[in-house]
């Protein structure tokens, strides 16, 4: 099931205002000001390139059933514009890894390819123990996820396997799936995988240190390494500098950017009513970590929550859950001082954001309502201009299956596609 969003841009909107901006309001219509009239025009002008962007329509968005009757879909696209999908299918406690990809301007996927090796070693169960996806050098696909109980190989510790393959040489199969646990407990929340263009992969999860009894105050974020595109990996060591604690079934997200930074974007447990948002930042390729708490949350439960991380012109985008909407902020890698972060208005509780960016800089904001693990919800999107503002009314698609909710990618011709 297909439905699309309508909305074409005028001629002057391709570069997604950027052009207007660059030029200026007054010069385009041929103003000019005295030095002294700058303190009343500076606000006046403000206030009209406001109105005028946020008049301005919107990227077209495109809404598509994910293949199969797939869920929990993560999604990107590489330099050619190909989309590359990944997505569960089966049951819930022992179902299955599925990869497809898409060339520009065609209307199917390829066949799927099952990415784990062993079947119904996956788990979809709570939203959050995801199969995640990551592009590194020469586009090779790397994925990771929480293993089942029947999920071989198991870690010698109390623990569920942490699973990775790669997609092979020819890009026709994946590799044999490997457990990356060797010295922690008790995996909870869902891994993250990040990958770069220089051969490293990063595989990110919090879970105890073995013999750990504290519970969640004593939870660490954790880093297996590879130098060599998924070939290797190095022993699991402890990445969180502060003892934070993470929050137990909440999610993790990892990204590598443009310029070989690493983050880490995950949520804390340092006491009952700490479940912060905190983003861990490494600039010389996993070496070392600092911190920065990006949103504070006092609630006494895990939420189960999940959040995302992607770039735009040079700086990184993150989003997150809190107890109400979700938000994002938009981050300057040289100094992450967390700016005040953005919600769409009028959202009421909402979950499992996404985002994707497309070449004006135009940014889609994706997010799930009432869905839970026995009902299905929906999806609802959002297009933002390039310094945040909206560009486009909120839109709405029932029909999110249960365990389930929505990836989005930005295609070449600046449109947007949700998956569902």
């Amino acid at each position: 099931m297909n439905a699309a969003l309508q909305l074409h841009r005028p001629g002057w909107a391709a570069a997604g205002g950027a052009e207007f901006k660059k030029f200026g309001f007054a010069h385009r219509c041929g103003m000019r000001f005295s030095s002294g009239m700058k303190p009343v025009v500076a606000p006046v002008f403000s206030a009209v390139l406001s109105v005028f962007l946020a008049a301005a329509p919107a990227a077209e968005v495109r809404v598509e059933r994910v293949p199969n009757g797939g869920l929990q879909p993560q999604a990107l696209t590489d330099v050619r514009g190909v989309v590359h999908l990944v997505y569960l299918s089966g049951t819930p406690r022992g179902c299955d890894v599925f990869y497809v990809r898409r060339e520009p301007g065609k209307g199917e996927f390829t066949a799927p390819l099952r990415v784990n090796s062993q079947p119904g070693s996956a788990v979809a169960a709570g939203t959050i123990r995801v199969a995640q996806i990551a592009m590194g050098r020469g586009g090779r696909i790397h994925v990771v996820w929480n293993g089942s109980d029947r999920a071989e190989p198991k870690p010698s510790t109390q623990s569920a396997p942490l699973l990775y393959s790669r997609i092979n040489d020819a890009g026709t199969a994946f590799e044999p799936q490997r457990n990356l646990i060797n010295a922690t407990q008790h995996l909870d929340g869902g891994g993250t995988v990040a990958a770069d263009g220089n051969g490293n992969v990063y595989a990110f999860w919090h879970s105890a240190p073995q013999g750990d009894t504290t519970g969640e105050p004593g939870r660490m974020v954790f880093l297996a390494r590879s130098r060599d595109e998924g070939v290797t990996f190095e022993r699991e060591r402890i990445v969180s500098p502060e003892p934070t604690g993470a929050c137990g079934c909440c999610g993790m997200k990892a990204f590598s950017d443009s310029l070989g930074n690493l983050y880490a974007l995950y949520r804390t447990a340092a006491g009952t009513f700490n479940r912060d948002m905190t983003l861990l930042v490494s600039r010389d390729r996993g070496e070392h970590f600092t911190s920065e708490t990006l949103h504070r949350w006092r609630i006494g439960q895990c939420p189960m929550s999940s959040e995302f991380l992607t770039e735009v012109r040079g700086r990184v985008l993150a989003a997150w859950e809190t107890d109400g909407p979700v938000q994002f902020a938009s981050l300057n890698p040289a100094d992450l001082k967390p700016p005040a972060p953005t919600s769409p208005a009028g959202m009421g509780k909402a979950k499992h954001p996404a985002m994707a960016v497309n070449q004006s800089g135009e940014i889609l904001l994706v997010w799930s309502e009432a869905s839970g693990r026995q009902r299905g919800g929906a999806v609802t999107w959002q297009v933002f201009n390039p310094d945040g503002g909206p560009a486009g009314k909120q839109q709405h698609q029932k029909g999110t299956p249960a365990l389930s909710f929505a990836a989005a990618v930005a295609g070449a011709d600046g449109s947007f596609t949700v998956f569902y």
